[in-house]
């Protein structure tokens, strides 16, 4: 079993602070944690629920300056901020932070990874720090380090159902015969959907997640961004288009698709009963490789805890 690793988090949302909830439970000690406006840090291990306590009452975790958490005494920077397009910033300054410290970093933030991947791999080759992100894609489903198992060279393509938002309103419209903006509202309601939506629902999500894919097939040879992914979305897709679609056995799912030529996500029509035809918030992808055929992964691809599982498998393969 790997040693303990000394963790920085930044970033205190769901997945931040379910890896401060669970990091004691793999074995490592969280010695700062920060959010946009402040921060916490101590040597011999945060108190996390004194922190958690101070935030809810005061609206900060500790009276340190984020910057704090950067400079603070760890082996592993846990990037957890919002994702970010274009420029990735603040989750890249992040990560170059610490690599200029020869400090690893495991991101849950998709931005660096799907926006600025060969400035990450740069950053990265003159550090003695890795970099690693299985939770940027798929939640606690082991995407990434499957397609490194594999090897990335002998996997010609992934793709799969990798929003958790978009498939629970087409399953819901699906079951119920319901219009998209019915389903909307309920899923909001419900907590499954964002006040805006907008990331999930217009295919963006799914499209970054299958650019961190393309860049990981790629291993190299080309990069790829977001403005590199044909998109469509599901806000356009009546419940009629459902109802027909099953009448012929099959039925409706915001797919994504990467290869090393390029990245496609938008609405497809799927048998029923099938592996793509996931339902709820699960999450699937098939690999194709050369040797091992087609793999499905399959599960929870969002949500605090499993993707904070995926924070912690990452931190728990850096040596």
């Amino acid at each position: 079993m790997t040693a303990g690793h000394r963790l920085a988090v930044v970033g205190a949302g769901a997945v931040g602070g379910s890896v401060v909830d669970l990091a004691a439970a793999y074995g490592h000690t969280v010695v700062a944690i920060a959010d946009s406006t402040s921060a916490v840090v101590d040597d011999g291990g945060v108190d996390a629920d004194a922190a958690v306590e101070r935030k809810t009452a005061e609206g900060d975790l500790g009276d340190r300056d984020p910057e704090d958490a950067l400079h603070a005494d760890y082996d592993v920077l846990v990037e957890a901020t919002p994702t970010t397009l274009g420029d990735a910033e603040p989750g890249f300054s992040h990560l170059r932070a610490a690599l200029e410290r020869d400090r690893h970093v495991v991101l849950a933030n998709k931005g660096p990874v799907a926006e600025r991947y060969g400035d990450l791999r740069n950053v990265e080759r003159d550090s003695d720090g890795e970099v690693r992100f299985e939770a940027t894609v798929g939640g606690a489903i082991p995407i990434v380090s499957t397609v490194e198992d594999l090897d990335p060279e002998r996997v010609t393509a992934a793709r799969g159902v990798l929003n958790g938002t978009a498939n629970f309103i087409l399953s819901r419209m699906a079951a119920e015969g319901i219009d998209y903006e019915h389903v909307l509202a309920e899923a909001q309601d419900l907590g499954v959907a964002e006040a805006d939506p907008t990331f999930d629902v217009e295919g963006t999500d799914a499209a970054l997640k299958c650019v961190i894919l393309a860049n990981v097939l790629a291993a190299g040879d080309r990069e790829f961004s977001l403005d590199d992914a044909d998109v469509e979305g599901i806000t356009n897709i009546p419940g009629s288009a459902l109802e027909l679609a099953a009448e012929d056995g099959r039925t409706i799912r915001l797919v994504g698709e990467a290869t090393r030529e390029g990245i496609r996500v938008g609405p497809r029509l799927v048998p029923q009963n099938t592996a793509l035809a996931v339902t709820g918030t699960r999450n699937i992808v098939q690999l194709e490789a050369t040797d091992a055929g087609q793999l499905n992964l399959s599960g929870r691809g969002a949500g605090g805890e499993p993707t904070a599982s995926a924070v912690l498998g990452d931190v728990g393969r850096l040596g």
